[in-house]
Order: C-alpha cells, then sequence, then structure tokens
C-alpha cells in the first residue's frame, strides 16, 4: 500500500482583531497558537522548532498586516516506512517578532504520532515587518527565475553550442523612446516572457531588450546575471575549458555590480556577486556577500547554505595544510550558535572536520559535543555514532561507548559489532 498526501495552503490576511495594543505605535502584542504532527523524519528539536514557528506565524496573521505566505504539508507512506515534512515558505518572521514568551507548551499523540502544541505571546514590530514583505514580494520573481534555471540545466546544455554560434547581446537595439511608466511596464512584460522561455538564446535577448527599456531596474540584470552564471555551469559540467565560459563570469559580473550600484540592499544582487567572486576563487570576497545577503534578510537559506559550503571547502583546504587554530576559526563562522538543527544536513561535515580536529588537539569533550550535535538531528548517523564511541572509550566512559556502538551495530555497523563483547 502506498499513498501520498499534499496539501498546500496560501494565506492572504487582511486586517485581524489585535489582542493587546502596546504603547507604541509600531508595535503590537499578540497571543497565539501552535500545533505540530511530528513525522517520522523529524527530531524533537526540529518538531519543537516548527511548532514554534508556526505560533509565530499566526501570531503575525493576527497583526492585521497583509501577509502572504506558504504553507505545505506532504506526506509518504509504504509498508514498513513513512515519511511526513512540512515548510513554511515565509522568511519576514525574524524581522517582525521582536520578543516571544511561551506561555504553555505540552506534548500528546494524534494517531500514534507525538503532538506538538505552543501557546505564546509575540511582540511584532509592524514597520520592519511591512519593509520585509514588500522586500519579499519584490525578489519573488528572481527566486522563480533561479529555480527554473536550476531545473532547465540539462536543456541548456544542449543548447550551449547554439549560443557560442550567435553572439548573443551583441547587437544594437533601437527602441522607440517611452515614457517611464510605459518602459517599465514593456520591460516587466518581458522579463517575465524571459522567465518561462526555455530558449536560452532567446531569454538573453528578451532580458538586454528589457534592462534598455528600463535601465535603473535591477531585475533585468539580476536574472540576466542569473542566466550567465547558469550558462557557465553547464558549460563547466561539460567539462568545457576556463576560457570558454570566462565571458559568461564576467557578464554576470558586470551585471550584479549594476545591479548593486543601483540598490545597494537588494539581496539577490548580492548573492549573485558572492556567487561570481565564488567562480573568481576569491573565497573572502564571496563570504562578505553572502554575510551582508544574512545581514538583510536572516532567513535567506540560499545564502547561508552557500556561506556553509564555502567554509566548509576553506577549513578543508586548512587542514590539509595542518593548520587546525585556522580551520576552527573558519569552521566556527559556518557553525554559529543557535542554529536551528534543521540545518544539521548541510553543517554535518563541518562538525565532523571539526570533532577530528579537536580530538588531534587533545580536546575530547569538544570533540564529543560536536558529534553529539550531529546525533541529536540525526541519532542514526552511523559516522558519528563511531567515532563518539571511539571517544568515549579514550576517555574511559565505557557504559557511553557500548551504548553508541550497540546502536551503531545495530544500524549495520559491522566495525561497531566488532567492538562489543
Amino acid at each position: 500500500m502506498c499513498f501520498q498526501h499534499i496539501s498546500r495552503i496560501v494565506f492572504t490576511v487582511a486586517s485581524l482583531f489585535i489582542i493587546y495594543q502596546s504603547a507604541s505605535a509600531s508595535e503590537t502584542t499578540v497571543v497565539s497558537e501552535g500545533h505540530y504532527v511530528m513525522g517520522d523524519s523529524d527530531t524533537l528539536a526540529i518538531a519543537e522548532e516548527r511548532v514554534l514557528r508556526l505560533a509565530q506565524r499566526r501570531a503575525i496573521e493576527e497583526a492585521g498586516l497583509y501577509v502572504e505566505s506558504t504553507f505545505q504539508d506532504i506526506e509518504k507512506a509504504s509498508p514498513g516506512n513513512s515519511f511526513q515534512s512540512s515548510s513554511l515558505e515565509i522568511r519576514t518572521i525574524a524581522a517582525a517578532v521582536i520578543k516571544t514568551e511561551i506561555l504553555e507548551s505540552r506534548r500528546s499523540f494524534q494517531n500514534d504520532r507525538p503532538s506538538f502544541y505552543i501557546r505564546i505571546r509575540a511582540v511584532i514590530d509592524l514597520d520592519n515587518l511591512e519593509a520585509a514583505i514588500r522586500r519579499w514580494q519584490s525578489e519573488e520573481r528572481f527566486a522563480e527565475h533561479f529555480r527554473r534555471l536550476q531545473s532547465e540545466n540539462i536543456k541548456l546544455k544542449a543548447q550551449l553550442h547554439e549560443l557560442k554560434t550567435t553572439p548573443t547581446g551583441m547587437r544594437t537595439l533601437t527602441i522607440k523612446p517611452l515614457d517611464n511608466i510605459k518602459g517599465r511596464e514593456q520591460a516587466r512584460i518581458l522579463i517575465e516572457k524571459a522567465i518561462f522561455s526555455q530558449h536560452f538564446p532567446q531569454k538573453l535577448d528578451l532580458i538586454s531588450q528589457a534592462a534598455a527599456l528600463d535601465p535603473q531596474s535591477v531585475e533585468p540584470l539580476i536574472v540576466r546575471g542569473q542566466t550567465y552564471l547558469r550558462l557557465a555551469s553547464a558549460a563547466y559540467s561539460n567539462k568545457s575549458k576556463p576560457s570558454e565560459y570566462s565571458e559568461s563570469i564576467d557578464n554576470a559580473r558586470m551585471d550584479f555590480d549594476r545591479a548593486i550600484s543601483i540598490d545597494p540592499k537588494n539581496t539577490w544582487a548580492l548573492l549573485g556577486r558572492g556567487d561570481v567572486n565564488t567562480w573568481l576563487h576569491r573565497p573572502v570576497e564571496a563570504a562578505q556577500a553572502f554575510e551582508q545577503v544574512l545581514e538583510l534578510d536572516p532567513f535567506f537559506d540560499l545564502a547561508r547554505y552557500r556561506l556553509i559550503n564555502l567554509y566548509t571547502a576553506e577549513a578543508r583546504k586548512l587542514i590539509s595544510l595542518k593548520q587546525w587554530s585556522f580551520a576552527l576559526t573558519v569552521l566556527g563562522k559556518c557553525l554559529p550558535p543557535k542554529t536551528p538543527d534543521s540545518w544539521m544536513p548541510y553543517q554535518k561535515e563541518a562538525y565532523l572536520l571539526r570533532s577530528d580536529i579537536y580530538k588531534k588537539l587533545s580536546r575530547p569533550t569538544q570533540a564529543i559535543d560536536d558529534l553529539s550535535a550531529i546525533l541529536r538531528a540525526d541519532p542514526t548517523d552511523r559516522q558519528a555514532l563511531l567515532a563518539r564511541a571511539a571517544l568515549y572509550q579514550e576517555v574511559l566512559q565505557g557504559r557511553s561507548a557500548k551504548d553508541d556502538f550497540e546502536h551503531a551495530c545495530m544500524l549495520g555497523v559491522t566495525a561497531a559489532c566488532e567492538q562489543l563483547p
């Protein structure tokens, strides 16, 4: 038996009843509730994080502002295996919720699954919320184009030859003068067509026309910069020589730099600058760009993902040179305290690297702490279990070592089974 259930709800909130009104005109205090049923792939920490996020979202909705967010539930089940995933696509919570006070928290069971309930009192900053929503809405098209580029990679490879033989964007565009409003509207239509176009020469041509029609808009520059980087990525994956895609990277650099000169706080333009510097092997400049993005929008997950990968790669190089102290400093940047456990799949290698360094520096307690962080998020991680068991043996914590070896043995790790009496 196999089934799949998907529910997708789009919330549009206008003016709802505000429970408490604070003294400041730009702040309001709201009491709200959240309820979440734990999936098989969740840890307790992830479930608790999600139920709190649900309550915070509801508080934002009850603050009486226009909020457009998406909540998605996906559940699949087959004999002996069940999976549930819930994602809350809203990046305004960090900007809006100044303070959260937990009034009530409890757990129960629903259909044999742990169920979480929470009631909170949240202080909402209305000004920051409005600004975050405006920014989120303006950036949605960049995100849509980026997602489409990711999925169109195979088709793009097939068009590389055409792009090489037909120099796109080199012709002179002749556009009749238009008033600003009409020009912006035509540019918007062209960008929309470009985003949905799967023919990359046409995509670049449409975006270039839009850039000429509305030269003070960042949208065509960012969309074109994203396209150039995807061209470079496709050429690289086809094992092309760097000289064959260096022009695409340089074109992307110029587009993102121009976009930043128009709007220095545009997160997608800054992300593009970071991506360009990554291509150019400038990790310091790339990290600075990604950190700027996260300062402006702490929920910009793509920038955090880029930063984790960048710092992890840099730490690997330092470890190969046995520069332990510098490697620890770099790893500390991608393993900040209080990072939600949901990021653990992306941070796992960094934790393992740091644990190994601590072991080499004869700091077993800290090494065990890092491995325990991995196992809190994923108790079935075999590598972390085996490494922590060995460390427990070193510090003469036989009972704890035995527990980890037994757990790893149950998961099929032969080396762990051999350590058991």
